[in-house]
């Protein structure tokens, strides 16, 4: 059996629990015949209890705040956070104020975050207690479903353990996953959840596992995540890789740090690169891809 470095070293080479915060995607159903869906993808927040706390010379709770406010200023009509929305233990005062920053969205537009490394599901739940879209049965994990019209957005649990790297999506997950894309229909459908895909021991480690899942059911266009605080596309067997990057602060002063605007067709999309600090030099920036037939 081909182990873990070998596949990803071929496959790369070709190229924490979910809940849905605010109102309901049920406006999406309105229009499901609409052509095109405008939704914001974030990682990486971080926010602390502090507000003064800072890393790098990054104050992850006024980032947040330039987010909010951008975001605001034109509502897309959903939101991804795709893990780490804490600073580090996933305090109880971290959530309470990533609640306050999101409340200005949370209040219109459905908010989905995905539980990072760094984030803690109990202290989460408590502070977002209240989760709604469609919320799926899978024991252990929390995951959503959520249909823009002409994309499906399913948000994955890869939380292993609180403040240490490694993720794992986990068996149960997989095999929910795998009846989901085998019962499903053809609607274009993205896959988000926060770790990183390559060979490391920070990585999601049944990656190996995921992409042999995923690479025949051709409804899967893109994967989505975060946790490098890199912001980048790459491809495997035709499928996206989009790294986002990290709305706290970067690791590396030639990466920006914001968020992006994902504009969402049938057929692909267009990523705008929305910056509040860091490299901002792709301000505005659009990447646009093509979904694989």
């Amino acid at each position: 059996m081909t182990n873990r470095r070998q596949f990803l070293k071929s496959s790369l080479a070709a190229m924490g629990g979910v809940v849905m915060l605010g109102p309901s995607v049920g406006h999406a159903n309105d229009a499901c015949c609409k052509k095109q869906a405008r939704w914001g993808f974030l990682s990486d927040t971080h926010v602390p209890a502090d507000p003064q706390n800072n890393y790098r010379g990054f104050y992850p709770y006024q980032n947040m705040q330039k987010v909010v406010a951008q975001m605001t200023a034109d509502l897309p009509e959903g939101v991804v956070i795709t893990g780490d929305l804490a600073r580090l233990e996933g305090l109880p005062g971290d959530y309470a104020n990533a609640r306050k920053l999101l409340a200005p969205v949370v209040e219109k537009r459905p908010v989905c975050v995905g539980l990072g490394n760094h984030d803690h599901r109990a202290n989460f739940l408590a502070a977002f207690a209240k989760p709604g879209g469609a919320k799926q049965a899978v024991h252990g994990k929390h995951v959503v479903v959520v249909d823009t019209g002409p994309v499906r957005l399913i948000v994955l649990d890869s939380l292993l353990y609180c403040n240490k790297v490694a993720g794992l999506l986990g068996r149960n997950q997989r095999n929910w996953l795998q009846n989901a894309l085998t019962d499903g229909d053809d609607k274009p459908t993205m896959l988000f959840f926060h770790h990183t895909l390559g060979d490391g021991d920070g990585d999601l480690l049944d990656v190996p596992r995921l992409f042999e899942l995923i690479k025949p059911a051709k409804q899967v266009k893109a994967l989505v995540f975060g946790h490098s605080h890199v912001y980048s596309f790459n491809e495997f067997e035709g499928i996206h890789l989009i790294n986002l990057p990290a709305s706290g602060y970067n690791f590396n002063d030639s990466q920006p740090v914001g968020w992006v605007e994902a504009r969402l067709a049938a057929a692909g999309g267009d990523f705008i690169l929305h910056t509040v600090g860091g490299n901002t030099q792709a301000d505005g920036a659009t990447k646009t891809i093509q979904w694989r037939s």
